[in-house]
């Protein structure tokens, strides 16, 4: 089996956070497109909640640093979202991020407190 080579590399965690954050932008720009096709929009700004505390000031300083160059295309596109309204970006911690069981190896316990958190149910556990 070939392996498949990353076609981004990031230099750091913030970097990866902001490609991230971009990425997740643009699904949710087409989600929002595609309710308001359907004409069940709620005309508000779309939270992204994001655990990294640099990444975010990235996102909001306007200044171009030498150590975000790589980042500076995704940077002008969550600025204008951010400026116009579309977009506001919340700090979550680490440990109240909901995405983390489907990315992570987490333990039971956490597990459990995040699908719980999400409103999921275990289908299995007999009533």
């Amino acid at each position: 089996m070939e392996k498949q080579k990353a076609s981004i590399v990031a230099h750091s965690t913030a970097e990866a956070e902001y490609r991230a954050m971009t990425l997740s932008l643009c699904e949710m720009l087409w989600l929002k497109y595609l309710l308001k096709e359907l004409r069940v929009l709620r005309n508000k700004a779309m939270m992204l909640y994001c655990d990294n505390i640099t990444a975010i000031n990235i996102a909001n300083n306007p200044v171009q640093f030498d150590r975000t160059k790589h980042v500076e295309i995704d940077r002008f596109f969550i600025k204008e979202k951010l400026d116009s309204g579309v977009l506001k970006l919340e700090y979550v911690k680490s440990r109240d991020q909901l995405v983390d069981c489907f990315t992570k190896g987490l333990g039971p316990s956490k597990v459990e407190l995040s699908c719980s958190k999400m409103g999921m149910l275990d289908i299995f556990i007999p009533f």
